[in-house]
């Protein structure tokens, strides 16, 4: 065999040469790798780095406030906290769940119960509208999952005072009820959107950008005077109380402008706490309640008479006190022998009231009533209002025709009464009636319904209702000329009437220069006494007592005026001690007419 060495064929710089090859292969694959991510594919990645870090969150706008006509707060929204939780984070460490349910007020089987029914989902609240800073104690705890969120929460100063006016939201701020509801749009503010980067436990880390700022809602200023509206509370509260009655409505029109100053119910709830009270007495009485108006309804009887061609002087025979008419018999409360107009208001007769009427055309009286707002929407925009129920006059007989014309047969809200008087007070110039201040502001004269002379006697009449005599005494008050009429009317029920009632009383004050026209509707007293003037027309007077003065409303019975203040300066009077209707402003005051 041969020995001979084989030949050495390994040559280190050959491999050298490949190994320095493989690797810049390798770094250049991977170079062209990052440049390729960096900044070719970059939207890509950045938008999958982006699904699982970055989201765009909703930022809360508040609510607009709702201000009364002086600026004062009626309703306002304020900043809460409330706690939320993404279930398969929370679900996923069941050990903190008793110590969050202690913090939350919540009893661990039921947070347990309410997790778990949607561990499929990402996002489900704990406690809503918290105090921040017990949100804030909360979320120090370092419980995975659980997460807070910036809210608005509605509160209501003035509780019941102005329930039934301002209605309520719900828990996501949104209008529920009366004019939170009716001006939702109005109110409601626009969210804002920024976008945030969270880490993988849901903590916010960084504020990327504002996408979209929030709006907050815009403010209401209201007709309502939260002092006139107070009044109004108490003392209606006062006498549901001492005629034990079942519950009542009082409305306050500022007459010049049709503005509504005051209106509120009985029962009450307090809006503050939501789901408190029933329905009953979460329901606006005075316009979505309907009435037969009884004897108020007088006023316009003998105002269509008139603009029908008859005599105000005439006398109407109303002897013996009782009325034949078909199959019925039309009576009075006494035999009051030979009336006026003037006296037929005075004393409320439904004889001369049914004689009046039956000397007209259906279709006249018809016309009248439905001018004076009867069966009409008012237009004052409130959630669910009546609009009350008129018949059409093809369907009056003899015997309908004679019963509208005293208040039966028709039905009205306690607003479409006040507003039907508010008229008269106007000079036959309606207004349609309005909650927020300045709201006819485009039409400050009205629509003229009826002509002015027949207005200003018809008002003139309605003085002797509360003079002696009269049937609404009791509503008199001291310094200023009241011009009203009371009504009261038997509850309606399937197949007649029944021996309960609805006590009315319709008021304007000051006769001269008339600024307010109010009604009082109080239902079912049941401690003896029901008529009209003896129940709803001393709310009248105190609530007007008090309204008058805080609204600087200058008397107008002048003699009584300077009786109570002898210094002020003499001013011409007439014979009975009055400023004649038809003279002009003396003495700072604003004359308006009598009261005895």
């Amino acid at each position: 065999m041969s020995t001979r060495p084989r030949p050495n064929t390994f040559d280190p710089r050959l491999r050298l040469l490949w190994l320095a090859a493989v690797l810049v292969a390798c770094g250049f694959t991977l170079v062209a790798r990052a440049a390729w991510l960096q900044l070719v594919s970059t939207s890509f990645y950045q938008q999958q780095g982006d699904a699982r870090f970055v989201r765009e969150v909703p930022i809360v706008a508040s609510r607009g406030s709702i201000l009364d006509r002086n600026g004062e707060t009626l309703a306002a929204s304020s900043p809460v906290a409330s706690v939320w939780a993404n279930p398969r984070e929370l679900l996923g460490h069941p050990e903190r769940l008793p110590e969050l349910g202690r913090a939350l007020s919540i009893a661990p089987e039921e947070l347990a119960r309410r997790v778990s029914e949607r561990a499929d989902r990402e996002f489900v609240y704990l406690r809503r509208h918290m105090n921040p800073d017990e949100a804030a104690a909360v979320i120090g705890l370092g419980i995975p999952g659980v997460h807070q969120q910036r809210e608005f929460r509605r509160f209501y100063p003035h509780g019941e005072v102005m329930a039934h006016v301002l209605g309520f939201t719900n828990i996501d701020d949104q209008g529920q009820e009366g004019l939170e509801l009716a001006f939702d749009g109005w109110l409601t503010g626009k969210p804002g959107l920024k976008r945030i980067v969270r880490d993988r436990q849901g903590r916010i880390i960084d504020d990327v950008d504002l996408v979209r700022p929030a709006e907050p809602g815009r403010d209401l200023v209201l007709a309502i005077d939260r002092r006139v509206q107070y009044l109004a509370y108490r003392e209606l509260k006062a006498a549901i109380a001492r005629h034990q009655a079942r519950s009542g409505s009082v409305v306050v029109l500022d007459i010049p402008s049709g503005e509504i100053v005051a209106m509120v119910n009985q029962p009450s709830y307090n809006p503050n706490a939501r789901g408190s009270g029933d329905g009953a007495a979460r329901r606006n009485r005075a316009v979505t309640d309907l009435i037969e108006p009884g004897s108020v309804i007088k006023a316009m009887t003998v105002a269509a008479a008139m603009e029908n061609g008859a005599d105000p002087t005439r006398q109407i025979n109303t002897s013996p006190g009782f009325f034949p008419l078909r199959n019925h018999t039309i009576r009075d409360v006494n035999n009051y022998g030979m009336v006026d107009m003037t006296r037929l208001l005075m004393k409320s007769s439904n004889i001369a009231a049914t004689k009046l009427a039956l000397e007209m055309s259906n279709e006249h009286f018809h016309d009248v009533l439905s001018r004076f707002g009867y069966g009409q929407n008012t237009g004052s925009g409130f959630p669910g209002e009546a609009t009350g129920v008129l018949p059409p006059p093809r369907r009056w007989g003899e015997v309908v025709k004679a019963t509208i014309s005293y208040g039966y047969g028709l039905s009205a809200t306690p607003l479409q009464i006040a507003q039907s008087y508010a008229v008269l007070a106007n000079e036959g110039r309606m207004l349609p009636p309005t909650f927020v201040k300045g709201g006819n502001a485009a039409a400050p004269r009205g629509r003229q319904v009826i002509d002015p002379h027949i207005a200003r006697s018809v008002v003139g009449m309605l003085e002797t209702v509360v003079a002696p005599g009269g049937t609404a005494t009791t509503a008199a008050v001291a310094g200023y000329r009241v011009a009203g009429k009371t009504g009261t009317t038997r509850q309606s029920v399937p197949g007649g009437y029944q021996q309960r009632y609805v006590s009315v009383f319709a008021g304007i004050v000051p006769v001269q220069q008339p600024r307010f026209a109010m009604v009082v509707a109080i239902h079912d007293p049941s401690a003896g006494r029901f008529y009209g003037g003896q129940v709803a027309a001393p709310v009248f007077h105190s609530v007007m007592d008090g309204a008058l003065r805080l609204m600087d409303v200058p008397p107008d019975n002048v003699r009584q005026w300077f009786a109570t203040a002898p210094k002020a300066a003499p001013a011409e009077l007439g014979s009975d001690g009055l400023v004649p209707m038809d003279a002009p402003p003396v003495a700072q005051a604003r004359p308006a007419g009598g009261l005895p």
